[in-house]
């Protein structure tokens, strides 16, 4: 009955959502605060009767937000059913071995290899260092039909400066491209954005959401950011699979965000600010953080295990994300919630002890 490329797929295993009590949910980097005013006026005020019409499959009204926020061309903007999606569509238009396999860390985003085993694509997984930070030199030694990684990677929260990918840009092929997937790019520094790259990279697509910075992950809504070429491309493919991946209500609530954006942007620096106070709270419990430019942190306990300490906090009502993987057992991912949320956290792994 099944086809045996189905047989061969290994799904991505989303965040816990348990119904056996009321937890507080810091598993799945959902954004602590709410979304803006604005879209409540919209969701309050939308029209109805729109919804027997199918929505703008161009986007326009969207792409010409995104476009204004950044300071870019509408031309220059593809959206799509969140990131997810958009992903999809860049593993099928861009990645088909000819050149060699597709190259990502070794830890990192775990739907990679799903959209890899979903389109046949090979792929080398390369080893981050030992510090979980990424080291370009060993994807330029290996041929590859392109490259992608998380800027800042998940689950590891560490980012890499703009300028790094820029030396990288300039050594690989230009007739590849590589993949910047920027989901938490919201919460990092201003030298590690890579949006100013893609005016002199042909090659080069940048990967956003609004689920994590916009506070939107139940819309469902993710753009690139590329040069034209790319951007037609990928339009191509969507007409191919599917001509209106967003609603109506998604496009006019994400628009209604993206103009909002300066209360974005004041809202995540409130995330940033309780991520580095939970850090160095945590830090002082003799818990080791990488340094995060996330909405989430991942973090070591001195001497207990990450499972151990997943139990522990889930016993106590808090979620967070335990990946049962090589070296990465001995860690949590932990979303940064709001102020409340963490400080009842800190006094839980206070409890916890050393």
């Amino acid at each position: 009955m099944f086809s045996n490329r189905y047989k061969k797929l290994t799904p991505y295993v989303a965040g816990e959502q348990p119904k056996d009590k009321k937890y507080i949910k810091l598993n799945t980097n959902e954004n602590a605060h709410s979304p803006s005013p604005k879209v409540k006026e919209v969701l309050e005020n939308f029209d109805t009767d729109r919804l027997k019409l199918y929505p703008d499959p161009n986007f326009t009204g969207l792409r010409d937000s995104i476009a204004n926020a950044y300071a870019i061309d509408a031309k220059n903007v593809f959206v799509g059913n969140g990131s997810d999606e958009v992903l999809s569509f860049i593993f099928f238009t861009f990645f088909d071995n000819k050149n060699g396999k597709l190259l990502f860390p070794n830890f990192t985003y775990s739907f990679y290899p799903v959209y890899c085993d979903f389109y046949s694509i090979e792929f080398d997984k390369v080893p981050l260092q030992a510090d979980f930070t990424l080291d370009f030199s060993p994807y330029l030694k290996e041929e590859s039909c392109g490259v992608i990684f998380p800027n800042p990677n998940a689950p590891t929260s560490i980012a890499v400066k703009s300028d790094t990918i820029r030396e990288f840009m300039d050594a690989y092929p230009k007739d590849r491209v590589v993949v910047v997937d920027e989901a938490y790019i919201d919460f990092a520094k201003e030298d590690e954005d890579s949006l100013k790259l893609v005016k002199d990279y042909k090659n080069l697509i940048i990967v956003r959401t609004f689920s994590k910075g916009f506070s939107l992950a139940g819309m469902r809504v993710g753009f690139v950011i590329a040069d034209e070429a790319i951007i037609d491309a990928l339009y191509n493919t969507k007409d191919s699979f599917n001509s209106y991946p967003c609603d109506a209500i998604s496009l006019d609530v994400a628009k209604a965000a993206i103009d909002d954006i300066d209360y974005y942007r004041y809202s995540n620096k409130k995330i940033v600010k309780t991520r580095d106070k939970f850090s160095g709270d945590i830090q002082k419990l003799g818990w080791n953080v990488l340094p995060s430019s996330a909405n989430f942190v991942f973090a070591s306990h001195p001497t207990k295990g990450g499972a151990e300490v997943y139990k522990f906090l889930r016993d106590n009502g808090i979620l967070v994300r335990f990946f049962d993987k090589d070296v990465l057992r001995d860690y949590v991912r932990i979303t940064i919630g709001n102020e409340r949320e963490m400080d009842l956290l800190t006094r839980i792994i206070w409890e916890l002890g050393k």
